[in-house]
């Protein structure tokens, strides 16, 4: 209920705001951001549409702290188009496919919501955000994982959790938060 009271003080105080919904994979950032769909009717942009593309998976970038996803891309298709009052175009990249799908035409709104790792990376510190913590702990995490995607849990237990614990450690991302859940 916290994350919902403070997204609705948002929108009661009519402000201009890109809530930022961030944690640890598995911990309900996605189910979260649904619910906020169902509430209040917010338009939710997914860092899972913005992994790095093929050519730009290249070790200087795999090796940067947080840099496993294109923050290029989601500042130039959200972030910079969202700060003008303007209507945004983005694309999703496609992970079977490995390409960018046709672009979709989101009208402005002055509340949005990106959610997913790395939503409150530094890149966008420029940018006034509201940000939302979702928390887990590691067992529970690990369980979530299973139960969801049993057939890449070894990949996310060596690769993508170490890989997300890095950044959130190295810019105390959980600090930077408005609310914690």
């Amino acid at each position: 209920m916290k994350g919902i009271e403070f997204v609705y003080k948002q929108i009661q105080n009519n402000e201009r705001t890109l809530i930022c919904i961030e944690g640890p994979c598995a911990s309900g950032k996605t189910t979260f951001s649904n619910i906020l769909h169902e509430l209040f009717s917010l338009t939710i942009f997914h860092m899972d549409d913005y992994f790095l593309q093929p050519f730009q998976r290249v070790p200087e970038r795999l090796e940067e702290i947080g840099g496993n996803v294109d923050y290029e891309r989601v500042k130039k298709e959200i972030f910079d188009p969202w700060s003008k009052q303007e209507n945004i175009v983005y694309q999703r990249y496609n992970c079977q496919t490995l390409k960018l799908e046709e672009p979709i035409h989101v009208p402005y709104k002055d509340i949005m919501v990106i959610e997913g790792s790395y939503s409150c990376h530094p890149y966008f510190k420029e940018f006034d955000t509201r940000k939302i913590w979702i928390d887990l702990d590691s067992e529970e995490q690990i369980n979530r994982l299973e139960k969801r995607s049993k057939n890449l849990l070894e990949r996310f237990i060596k690769e993508w959790i170490p890989k997300e614990n890095a950044y959130f450690k190295k810019y105390d991302i959980k600090s930077t938060c408005d609310v914690i859940i």
